[in-house]
């Protein structure tokens, strides 16, 4: 099967073809860092990390860029309510959400722009908008009339009669159309602002993002990704500015579902966010990862307790086979795994994993083909049959590659999935420290043949919810759930 997506655009799967064979260009809009990340803001960067992963598994050269938004209404709001200046409430948070990021494993964007670094880009655009007649200025503000875009509401499939006004702009009177959109807002006493042609100001959420992808990825790029909730209007305006400036824009556009909870959006707004921090202290990272990869990037995942321990489980499971199998057979680690080296790893996967994740990412029918490796390998290890534990190793690394699960990858190996960087990880390495300090002690025992001593060891540490193997390679243990 040739790699496909369900286009937004087309309401459609499309056939994906690179504008440059053997290269893909990605703009991701990022976080408005006006507060901490939750593991909503996560699923969005998971999915599109998936994305990444696949592309460069085919062979593909990604360039992937994705935005931070560190100048916008939220982001002012905040920091009048804390008394600091704006560009403190987003330095703080950007580090926050690139801690997450990385903790989850994702990948570092190849240029992840601010909105703040590229005013002069912005200005530009304006320009070419306000001389080709599809914008006009009013009272220190710029604006967009919608009806110089005849396709203005194709994306999200609204008739431009039945919209509703824009509400990203105080009602100054300024506008010839309630339903027209800012380009720039004009400043306001005790605001940041920066000296344009049309007076000082700073620009609207819309504009940045067709200006930095454009400087970035090309008048031109392949695929422009973000959630469902952005489809209608910051998409929708995205396009319109972008086409009417002489742009040919992104040609695929992919969004994915949100993570709700009780079946409302996750939002700060509605006081139901989880923090990343706060759900770490939970579960560990790459169980967090699994638990947000494990459904279709497009649908819709509803959080609860319980979900997200069946989904810890599951990955323990997968987890314990591969350290397993990595100790009885020898194998030489992180390094063995094949999951990023190109094109030519795509034979170390089952077909059927290739053809799921081809066919618009389905990782459900991925993750399916990934346990019953699992399953073959843990039935070859019972069965002493070293070849095929092999066979069933070097597989499922391979899609846990694609899906940057890998337990054995330099990331997640060391404590398990433990980044280190909160209480609990921390936690995690003294207990663990701890269980194999009591494991040489049984070990020394047994040595002088003090086997009571070694037995009631092992007992104690069951008795606390540590399970004991003993394997050729010398003791293994795991915390019981």
């Amino acid at each position: 099967m040739t790699l496909q997506f369900h286009d937004t655009a087309a309401r459609a799967v499309r056939e994906f073809t690179p504008i440059t064979p053997g290269q893909v260009s990605v703009y991701l809009c990022g976080a408005t860092v006006q507060a901490p990340p939750h593991i909503g803001h996560l699923r969005s960067a998971v999915c599109f990390d998936v994305l990444i992963r696949w592309l460069e598994a085919s062979g593909y050269r990604v360039t992937f860029c994705r935005n931070v938004t560190d100048i916008e209404d939220k982001i002012l709001r905040v920091a009048a309510q804390q008394g600091v200046p704006p560009w403190i409430v987003a330095e703080r948070n950007q580090r926050a959400f690139t801690w997450a990021y990385d903790t989850l494993g994702c990948r570092p964007p190849d240029i992840e722009p601010r909105a703040t670094g590229h005013i002069p880009e912005m200005i530009v655009l304006i320009r070419r908008l306000i001389e080709g007649g599809q914008a006009y200025a009013a009272g220190g503000d710029v604006y967009f009339g919608v009806h110089s875009y005849p396709r203005y509401g194709a994306l999200s499939g609204q008739r431009l009669d039945q919209m509703r006004p824009a509400e990203d702009a105080d009602d100054t009177g300024g506008k010839r159309d309630l339903r027209d959109f800012t380009l720039w807002k004009a400043a306001k006493p005790g605001e940041p602002s920066r000296e344009t042609p049309w007076g000082p100001g700073r620009p609207g959420w819309h504009l940045e993002c067709s200006a930095m992808s454009t400087r970035y990825l090309g008048t031109t790029f392949d695929i422009h990704g973000g959630g469902m909730d952005l489809i209608f209007p910051h998409h929708e305006n995205e396009i319109a500015q972008s086409v009417c400036a002489g742009d040919g824009f992104a040609r695929y556009w992919l969004h994915n579902g949100l993570l709700g909870l009780a079946g409302e959006k996750m939002s700060k707004s509605l006081g139901n966010s989880l923090l990343v921090t706060e759900v770490l202290q939970r579960v560990r990272p790459a169980e967090l990862r699994y638990y947000l990869v494990q459904a279709h990037y497009r649908s819709q995942l509803e959080f609860s307790e319980d979900s997200l321990e069946e989904a810890a489980a599951a990955y323990q499971r997968i987890e314990r086979f591969v350290v397993r199998a990595a100790e009885i057979l020898g194998s030489p680690g992180a390094d063995a795994s094949p999951a990023a080296r190109g094109g030519e790893d795509l034979r170390e996967l089952p077909a059927a994993f290739g053809a799921a994740m081809d066919d618009d990412l389905r990782v459900p029918e991925a993750l399916a083909e990934l346990h019953a490796g699992v399953k073959d390998g843990n039935q070859a290890l019972a069965a002493s049959d070293k070849a095929g534990a092999r066979a069933s190793l070097a597989q499922v690394r391979a899609m846990l590659g694609v899906l940057g699960l890998d337990p054995l990858a330099p990331h997640w190996s060391g404590s398990a999935g433990s980044t280190g960087g909160g209480t609990a990880e921390r936690l995690r390495d003294v207990v663990g420290a701890l269980v194999r300090l009591t494991l040489q002690q049984r070990e020394a025992a047994r040595a002088r043949r003090d086997y009571a001593s070694a037995d009631a060891i092992r007992n104690g540490l069951e008795q606390i919810g540590v399970a004991v193997e003993d394997t050729p390679q010398g003791p293994r243990w795991e915390l019981r759930r």
